[in-house]
């Protein structure tokens, strides 16, 4: 190890990680131990220490367990000098020399530190500028010398790991570790709405997003030859992560640039043939006062509270004629009354053509159902379109009524009303589903464009459908009563029968009794993904990859793995069974697979759930709780001994999907039986 190395600061928390403990465990070392790495940086409540000596020292108490790669060069990448997001693009711009031009990257890794950080920055520039363009019109600045110094280490352990996983893969665990790790500072697009908004643009060859972020919603552009993809946000690191991001994933030519879009548009002169947007909603100080006699208010001038209706217009005004437009947009810009003018000119011209309604929770901030537009420029040969195309799509649930929305079921829906209406002009109406509006129907004094107001959900009070719900209900209750523990079976237990010593999952995994392993929702397009909402609420794989690649090797659920939720403070932990196997497991899951000479699933699952474990291993943040796995604690008894409790687990897991199911159908037949009184279909009875 080089003495650069020592530059790389880990925190308490990196350093239990390493270690395979708690934070407790950390904190008592640093007071019983005098020989102790001291603190080098961070603060008095939060010190961080020298990576290189941290590990030293660990090693020599015998306390270093086999860190993965990614988890060191994770470390690196944290706590390097200069910061996570330089040392991001840093790992970026060696990424792709590794991936374009392998041979140079060997050459150039061959050497001391300080002679790699010399010829690093020609040969980054060698690979970047065909890429990316030239200096003066992208994003990415070439480090030099100087400051590519401190990230050598960590550029050649990206390179080991890219040699494991990929260098697109291993961009992609970077970037998703960090934004993981900063969830306040970043407003991503879920994978799913941003291939639902891709694919609403059909198949162009030039893409732009005006407030690319990190690149979302143009990694979700289909590859193909001679695709041009442009970008701009207003902060630089983003920009140039998107450029970089864009480049290790396809051979697309790629064009961002750093800039505020509204005041200073670097693509003004360009026309492309898609735009996609997830624009910043509800802000005030977007350019009001200065872009009064802008030429991109074709519809009308927005007011100042009308943001997102300034980008709608600035996405009309770089397509060229018959381009589309897709916005993720907030539901009130649909019926704010002082956007009813700028929303009625663009329907009388026909710019406006659907507005999708998303169920909640499909795209942050994740307590709204966002809305999708989806937008065309006028073609001045062209007629108007006569009909705007409404989509709702919160009742689209699963088909034994879970709570969970399937988005693929959203996604085929929406697209299959859109192609429609792309390509007939109108669509027969699908209760509460779907339909093309007439657009003098639209225009009247408020302009409301919400689909939910002009697709009520369709009445479920129908008898004979009503019926069968409370005879399945009945057969639900009674199995719930069945199921019921029994009074014997809630008695303490006897006097002088000692609790058995505890352990943790950090012991068992390190003993070989279990391994332990992370989601990351990554694999080839269509694997069903495991959500930690499938987990909590005991329902079906409900995620989708979306990654399009088949290199990918994402973690596969197999029957008798315990699968346990990390983030939101809750006590769940979930058994896999044949019908869950083989999927994929997504973020925020941590997976367990136990040795079945060792460890039963159902006790280990049972234990897990104890909500005194989850207090003790979970640590707080002012609005969430992140869950420790390793520091979950459990009984130590032989296999023999497990069975007791697991039989025990596994008849209340039982018990409580019978609740659920109870629950489920018990809302059925509550809403069905007010909307058929409502609606007439259904008669009042009698007193």
């Amino acid at each position: 190890m080089t003495p650069r190395d020592d530059t790389t600061e880990v925190t308490a928390a990196g350093i239990a990680r390493l270690a395979g403990v708690g934070r407790a465990a950390v904190s008592n070392w640093r007071r019983r131990h005098g020989d102790f790495p001291q603190p080098v940086g961070g603060t008095g409540s939060s010190p961080s220490f020298a990576l290189a000596e941290v590990e030293r020292w660990l090693r020599d108490q015998g306390k270093l367990v086999e860190v993965p790669l990614r988890e060191r060069v994770w470390q690196q990448l944290a706590g390097h000098p200069a910061g996570p997001l330089t040392a991001l693009l840093h790992a970026g711009c060696a990424l792709l020399l590794v991936r374009d031009r392998p041979p140079a990257w060997l050459a150039v890794s061959a050497v001391s530190d300080e002679r790699m950080a010399r010829l690093l920055p020609a040969e980054l520039d060698g690979v970047v500028t065909p890429r990316l363009g030239a200096r003066r019109e992208r994003a990415v600045r070439v480090p030099d010398a100087t400051a590519l110094l401190p990230s050598v280490p960590l550029l050649r352990g990206v390179a080991e790991l890219a040699a494991e996983l990929g260098a697109r893969q291993t961009f992609e665990f970077l970037l998703g570790r960090h934004t993981d790790a900063n969830p306040r500072q970043y407003t991503l697009t879920p994978a799913g709405p941003a291939d639902l908004m891709a694919r609403l643009a059909g198949t162009p060859r030039t893409v732009l997003d005006p407030a690319c972020g990190t690149g979302a919603l143009l990694r979700a552009v289909p590859a193909r030859p001679g695709r041009h993809l442009s970008g701009q946000d207003s902060a630089p690191e983003l920009a140039a992560l998107t450029a970089l991001r864009l480049a290790l994933h396809s051979d697309a030519t790629v064009r961002t640039l750093a800039g505020d879009t509204l005041r200073a548009d670097g693509h003004e002169d360009r026309r492309v043939e898609a735009v996609l947007c997830h624009p910043p909603f509800n802000e005030r100080n977007w350019g009001h006062d200065e872009l009064a006699y802008d030429a991109r208010w074709e519809y009308g001038f927005p007011a100042r509270a009308e943001s997102e209706l300034a980008w709608v217009q600035h996405a009309l005004a770089r397509l060229t004629d018959g381009g589309t437009a897709v916005l993720l947009m907030p539901p009130a810009a649909a019926s704010r009354r002082s956007g009813r003018r700028i929303r009625a000119d663009l329907l009388r011209r026909g710019a406006l053509r659907a507005v999708i309604a998303l169920p909640a929770g499909a795209a942050p901030p994740y307590n709204l159902p966002l809305h999708v537009w989806v937008l065309r420029r006028p073609d001045a040969a062209a007629r108007p379109a006569p009909e705007l195309l409404l989509v709702e799509t919160a009742g689209l649930l699963a088909a034994d009524g879970r709570d969970q929305q399937l988005w693929p079921a959203v996604q085929d829906t929406v697209l299959d009303a859109w192609q429609h209406v792309d390509r007939h002009g109108t669509l027969d109406e699908r209760p509460g589903i779907a339909r093309s509006v007439p657009v003098l129907e639209l225009l009247d004094d408020e302009v409301d464009l919400a689909p939910a107001r002009r697709l009520p959900p369709p009445a479920q009070g129908g008898g004979t459908e009503l019926a069968a719900v409370r005879q399945g209900l009945g057969e639900a209750l009674r199995r719930a009563v069945d199921l019921t523990p029994r009074a014997e079976d809630l008695a303490p237990p006897a006097e002088g029968s000692g609790r058995p010593p505890l352990t943790t999952v950090g012991e068992l995994a390190r003993a070989g009794a279990l391994a332990l392993h992370t989601g990351t929702g990554a694999g080839p397009a269509g694997t069903p993904v495991l959500t930690d909402h499938d987990v909590l609420g005991g329902g079906p794989p409900t995620g989708t990859a979306q990654d399009g690649t088949a290199d990918d090797e994402p973690v596969r659920t197999a029957p008798g793995d315990v699968v346990v939720p990390v983030f939101g403070g809750g006590a769940a932990a979930r058994v896999i069974d044949e019908a869950t196997a083989g999927a994929a497991l997504g973020r925020g899951l941590a997976l367990l697979r136990p040795d079945p000479a060792a460890l039963d699933p159902w006790f280990l699952a049972g234990f897990l759930r104890g909500t005194a474990s989850h207090r003790r291993a979970s640590s707080y943040a002012s609005t969430s709780a992140r869950l420790d796995v390793r520091r979950l604690e459990l009984p130590r008894l032989p296999l023999a001994g497990q069975r007791g409790y697991a039989e025990r687990f596994r008849e209340l897991a039982a018990f409580e999907d019978a609740l659920r199911h109870a629950s489920r159908l018990g809302e059925r037949l509550v809403r069905g039986l007010h909307d058929g009184l409502t609606e007439g279909t259904l008669p009042p009875g009698t007193a």
